[in-house]
């Protein structure tokens, strides 16, 4: 039992070193494995607490965007104002097939 559980712990003492997208990444893997079936019980327990930790990362990261998006459209009298990203899509220019219109 002790030797399922080292493996997650040293993952969880790493989440957060993670970016947002290894973070993701890495809770989906957990998904997967915890759907398939194959871990014994032991194993599931020590992927679903590493699982928790992930999500928590995650929101985590989330809240903080949020609060500094909310400070960037900071507007009238102090009052913070949320607005969804205009995003100007861009035609690709003729011989740039393939690329992406950032």
């Amino acid at each position: 039992m002790a030797a399922d559980q080292e493996p997650a712990q040293a993952d969880a003492a790493g989440v957060e070193g993670l970016t947002f997208e290894e973070a993701l990444e890495r809770l989906e893997t957990v998904v997967e494995e915890l759907e398939s079936g194959s871990l014994t019980l032991e194993q599931s327990i020590a992927r679903y607490e590493l699982g928790v930790l992930l999500s928590r990362r995650l929101t985590q990261t989330i809240d903080q965007a949020e609060k500094q998006i909310e400070r960037l459209a900071e507007e009238n009298e102090g009052e913070p104002e949320t607005r969804p990203a205009e995003l100007e899509l861009k035609r690709p220019e003729p011989g740039s097939e393939g690329e992406l219109p950032l």
